[in-house]
């Protein structure tokens, strides 16, 4: 699990850096996905999103963060930060094999779901976020 987990976590810096266009991209779209996902689904449901944020970080050069957390006192609630170069990004990650099969595997395990788009406060302070994590 920590391999996975360091996989995503290596995949997202290195993407992070390498755009180099957080600063810079004022079309970038931001959204938190906030996710309810029935009990009894909940490890089933957090082992197909590791491995589709993994993936879309891995593969898509459009997705600059897919980064899922859950509450700590209700681990039934799923936060996703999702971070991506512009809409057309978002767009064409939402056709991609690996979220189609997140979303056809997951439909019957979601209780509810709330897309929030966000606007970043500090573009310019975006590329330092990270620079501190080893």
């Amino acid at each position: 699990m920590n391999t996975v987990l360091n996989k995503i976590k290596i995949s997202f810096l290195f993407t992070f850096f390498s755009l180099g266009i957080m600063a810079q991209n004022k079309d970038q779209m931001v959204r938190i996905a906030e996710i309810e996902i029935i009990p009894e689904y909940l490890q089933q449901y957090k082992n197909i999103l590791k491995e589709e944020a993994e993936a879309s970080v891995r593969l898509e050069p459009g997705v600059i963060a897919i980064f899922p957390m859950f509450q700590k006192d209700n681990p039934n609630q799923i936060k996703i930060i999702e971070i991506y170069v512009d809409n057309e990004a978002y767009r064409s990650h939402l056709k991609t094999p690996h979220f189609l099969l997140y979303k056809t595997s997951t439909l019957n395990m979601v209780k509810s779901l709330k897309l929030i788009d966000m606007e970043a406060l500090d573009v310019e302070t975006m590329p330092a976020l990270f620079k501190k994590y080893k």
